[in-house]
């Protein structure tokens, strides 16, 4: 059976990107649809031109069970990632997908996770505790923010010096190494 990815993306998309270029050839596992809740996300500049087909949904569409499982249904999904997606998944998806839902997190959690903690915010939070380690975690989406069953952690060494722009790349070099290989992994799991 193929399956059929949908990413969830709100900004520039180099997880995105990466992940359609690594399925690219899979017989096995297609991405299939990107669904963005922000119509100016660069996600969908990088989508189109793999020739992936895209769609805006804005937070009140994307909570609308009658506006999102059509889009899905109809290119045929039956996985999600979350790459960089900023908006809770609502209940009605997380039934539907149940165990069929991840996400990727810039820090290990449980540290430095939940409402507010994404992108820069995270990386900040990481050089003001003075941390030696940071990573990424994979999990599994549930209704409480960053709180689903932890899948894989990857972790990099941090120096005193490095800022949080240094800490953003080190961890970009983990997400882009990782995160297609964990999501593959847990694909041929179901």
């Amino acid at each position: 059976m193929k399956h059929h990815i949908a990413i969830f993306v709100s900004g520039s998309g180099t997880n995105c990107e990466n992940i359609i270029r690594y399925f690219a050839n899979n017989p096995e596992i297609d991405v299939t649809l990107v669904v963005s809740n922000k119509a100016d996300a660069y996600a969908l500049v990088r989508a189109e031109l793999l020739n992936v087909p895209t769609a805006i949904m804005p937070k009140s569409d994307f909570n609308n069970e009658q506006l999102l499982m059509p889009l899905l249904q109809k290119h045929h999904c039956d996985f999600i990632v979350l790459a960089g997606f900023l908006l809770m998944v609502p209940d009605f998806l997380l039934r539907s997908f149940n165990g069929r839902i991840v996400n990727i997190h810039p820090s290990l959690l449980p540290k430095y996770g939940g409402k507010g903690m994404w992108g820069h915010h995270v990386h900040e939070a990481v050089k003001a505790a003075g941390e030696t380690e940071t990573g990424i975690t994979i999990h599994y989406v549930s209704e409480i923010c960053d709180g689903g069953e932890i899948i894989a952690q990857f972790r990099t060494p941090l120096s005193p010096t490095d800022t949080p722009d240094d800490i953003a790349a080190k961890v970009h070099v983990l997400e882009q190494e990782h995160f297609p290989a964990v999501i593959e992994e847990v694909i041929r799991g179901l």
